[in-house]
């Protein structure tokens, strides 16, 4: 026997996700949220969230996705562990693939959000939240008077470099090459910052101290001499960019350059009853508070396509 037809399945359990299903379920959709690959989203890689209104004080990470989740499944959300590894998004209803068991929907809230690249150092996911960041935004306040490091040679990294310095007494960008990929407008401005020093054909080869619980410096290889250093900081910073997960949908739906998802009207995809937000289709932004919004965007909208398509 096949499985019933859900009015509506979220991909992802950030706060996109987890906003989308709030107002899911408020509308009596029963919604279906896929927890995905990382549960909670960018949000699972900090410890305290302080720019989320409505939290003073700051807000433990753990506590403020559980939250969100308990709030969705109050009104009638389901949640489940799957992640979606393909999707027929050319057939009504929609079908989605999760390993051996499939899904299928009438209308889809894409909400996988976006995965950091990392480094690949032997104690970088240890150090994640303790001095090892992909978000400046996030977490930069935290190192305020101290010297820290931002890896990259974009505009992300450029942008990061030159918003840590509101905080940091120093931001050493750290690149590989001589030669930048960021905009010269970016690089400019990063340049004639006083705060800001370049370190050129350099590559991390790891991150310490793993011991203490926190960044206390970075050990160094210069590409040209292969001289190894060591390099004292208080936190290290990836600007080399997100990797969108929406490689699933393959040429289904619109994606830029870089592979995030293109909407129109901020949540539309060019398939009708396929939404997307958060991260997945913001390469600008990627903040907790505009992620949520998108979500409640995307679900208000799969409320209105339920209602025009006779639900």
């Amino acid at each position: 026997m096949e499985n019933p037809v859900r009015e509506t399945v979220i991909m992802g359990s950030g706060c996109a996700g987890l906003t989308a299903a709030i107002y899911a379920a408020r509308a009596n959709l029963k919604p279906l949220v896929l927890g995905g690959h990382e549960p909670g989203g960018q949000l699972s890689l900090t410890t305290l969230v302080e720019n989320f209104p409505g939290s003073p004080e700051g807000i433990q990470r753990p506590e403020l996705v559980e939250n969100m989740k308990k709030q969705a499944m109050r009104f009638g959300a389901e949640f489940s562990t799957g992640h979606v590894t393909a999707a027929d998004l050319m057939r009504r209803p929609f079908t989605l693939t999760l390993g051996k068991d499939s899904i299928r929907t009438r209308t889809l809230i894409i909400a996988s959000g976006a995965s950091a690249r990392w480094l690949g150092l032997p104690n970088e996911q240890a150090l994640i939240g303790h001095g090892v960041s992909s978000c400046a935004t996030c977490d930069g306040f935290f190192f305020s008077g101290r010297e820290v490091v931002v890896v990259g040679g974009g505009d992300s990294a450029m942008e990061e470099a030159l918003f840590l310095t509101r905080f940091a007494t120093k931001v050493t960008l750290i690149h590989r090459r001589e030669q930048f990929r960021a905009s010269k407008i970016m690089l400019d401005r990063a340049r004639k910052h006083d705060k800001i020093a370049f370190l050129t054909d350099t590559v991390v080869e790891d991150v310490h101290d793993v011991a203490k619980k926190e960044v206390t410096g970075l050990t160094l290889r210069n590409l040209k001499s292969n001289e190894v250093s060591e390099f004292p900081t208080s936190a290290l910073f990836l600007g080399i960019g997100h990797v969108p997960n929406a490689q699933m949908f393959g040429d289904q739906l619109e994606r830029d350059v870089d592979g995030y998802l293109k909407t129109v009207n901020y949540v539309f995809t060019r398939v009708p009853g396929v939404f997307a937000c958060g991260d997945v289709q913001d390469r600008r932004y990627r903040q907790a508070i505009s992620a949520a919004g998108t979500g409640c965007m995307a679900a208000l909208e799969v409320e209105k396509y339920l209602e025009e398509a006779g639900r």
